[in-house]
């Protein structure tokens, strides 16, 4: 419907009178982050925006200078202070084992929703999908992206894919709170929890109990892989989708390409304390200095944060004077078709179209219709529950050790005494001992799983003992998992073949 009132991402702060500037944290970032922020924020103060910019180092030549965080404390200070963030793209040096930047803002602020818009703008911006008006819904703050990686053996890398229980009701329950918000009929989620049936299985589970809440909204569960398919074939067929963190950063490019250009998406990201508005595309590099860069990412992400805080009648003005550039065939390169397009500019000029055009509106696509008395919703936080019964019934111990299972197996036992037994050996998930198949490839990294005997207990005292066994044995253990029931239901999976 080419109406991005769906930019919006509540809670918006207090409405503040226009000649009231309201402090904001800028970050110019690196790449071609200088051009498009000094771009966009003249941009959004020639059309009015009471703000008061902050700037702040960040980025490439901070973790170059020594902090490998890539944010000095001063920097920490103001985004605390200000608690809106308006950031541009920045660059993860590669290598010496530096941090994204861009993740450790989002954890330390507690900013677990991450908005992002697709929205096709035809016929003036090149796509198959005309009808495409979406918008993802990404956890922010853990799956894979909580960044804890170990390299275990020769052979063997691993991450850990943390998935909470609050942070799946936040971020299901934003869905469905902005669905409702902004009018949206459905709310689509998706996970791989055919394969993953704890973490990704959690996510589903949560969408299903926090959906009931909904009965007006439609919903359904789509695993990653031919959800991913749909999206790219019939993008017209979703409203909303929600999804942890990996899958929705890797979608929501592929929805904003698809669309029209990943250059033409905004994103917001939401917490409780703070919200931080940047484009989702990154710093290009190679493409800084040429006044090349299409500033509409970040542009439109300062739309975005108009509306939140407060200035929804500065936002529209904006939005509608962009989209009227759009349509009047203004674009940089990214987006310049020969027959579609009357201009190509660069970023300065670009910015200076829009500005000329302050106070019109498009007359093919639709206007946008900011709602001044507000479509704020609380952000939601995790209910409080009843802790499981928890017991403890074995443990995995990973070990390293080249050679036959069967060997591998025989020491083991070795260690066995009273009331527990060897059950399983895994390598990479499959089960290979006992009754492995030949036919497994095996590496040098081993999950060997303890099991207590039923009427027996297990206990922690148990573990010292079995692995100052195993130590004796001259056994190379790297890691070890508790193995609990949570209520009687196990909180561990299966071996793959078991």
């Amino acid at each position: 419907m080419n109406d991005l009132n769906t930019l919006v991402s509540p809670p918006k702060m207090d409405a503040v009178a226009a000649h009231t500037p309201v402090p904001i944290t800028v970050a110019h970032g690196d790449g071609i982050g200088p051009e498009i922020m000094r771009t966009s924020l003249r941009v959004l103060e020639a059309a009015g925006a009471a703000i008061a910019p902050e700037t702040i180092e960040i980025g490439e030549q901070v973790y170059l200078a020594g902090n490998s965080a890539g944010i000095s404390p001063e920097a920490w200070e103001s985004l605390r202070r200000t608690k809106v963030f308006y950031k541009a793209p920045i660059t993860t040096p590669q290598g010496g084992g530096y941090k994204s930047l861009n993740v450790t803002v989002r954890k330390s602020l507690g900013l677990f929703a991450n908005i992002r818009p697709c929205v096709s703008y035809a016929p003036f911006v090149a796509t198959k999908h005309p009808k495409m008006d979406l918008v993802i819904i990404r956890e922010n703050e853990e799956d894979l992206y909580a960044g804890i990686e170990h390299r275990q053996t020769d052979d063997v890398y691993q991450c850990l894919k943390l998935i909470t229980r609050p942070g799946c009701e936040k971020i299901n329950r934003y869905a469905f709170e902005y669905a409702r918000a902004f009018g949206r009929q459905k709310v689509s989620c998706f996970t791989k929890d055919n394969i993953m049936k704890l973490t990704d299985g959690l996510f589903h589970k949560i969408f299903d109990e926090v959906g009931k809440e909904y009965a007006e909204i439609e919903k359904e569960h789509w695993i990653i892989d031919i959800g991913a398919a749909k999206l790219a074939d019939t993008p017209e067929a979703f409203d909303v989708l929600v999804m942890p963190n990996l899958y929705g950063d890797v979608l929501s490019d592929v929805a904003a390409q698809i669309a029209g250009s990943v250059g033409l998406a905004p994103s917001a990201n939401i917490g409780e304390h703070c919200a931080m508005f940047e484009a989702i595309h990154g710093s290009a590099p190679r493409r800084a200095g040429h006044d090349s860069a299409n500033p509409s990412g970040l542009l439109l992400a300062g739309v975005m944060m108009l509306v939140h805080i407060g200035q929804p009648d500065i936002a529209e003005k904006v939005h509608n004077a962009w989209l009227k550039t759009i349509e009047d065939g203004i674009h940089t390169n990214d987006i310049y078709v020969e027959g579609v397009s009357r201009q190509m500019v660069g970023t300065q000029a670009f910015a200076d179209a829009v500005i000329a055009r302050l106070g019109q509106e498009p007359r093919q696509l639709s206007p946008v219709r900011y709602n001044a008395s507000g479509d704020a919703f609380a952000v939601p936080v995790a209910s409080e529950r009843k802790p499981a019964r928890k017991e403890m019934v074995g443990i995995d111990v990973f070990v390293h050790q080249t050679g036959p299972v069967d060997d591998l197996a025989a020491c083991l036992k070795k260690s066995v005494a009273g009331s527990y037994d060897l059950s399983m050996i895994t390598n990479r998930g499959v089960k290979v001992w006992p009754n492995g198949l030949p036919e497994t490839f095996c590496t040098d990294h081993w999950r060997c799983r303890f099991l207590v005997r039923e009427g027996a207990q297990f206990n922690k005292a148990m573990v010292v003992d079995l692995l100052r066994k195993l130590s004796q044995l001259g056994v190379d253990f790297i890691k070890t998992e508790h193995l609990y029931t949570f209520d009687g239901e196990p909180g561990f999976s299966l071996g793959q073949g078991q």
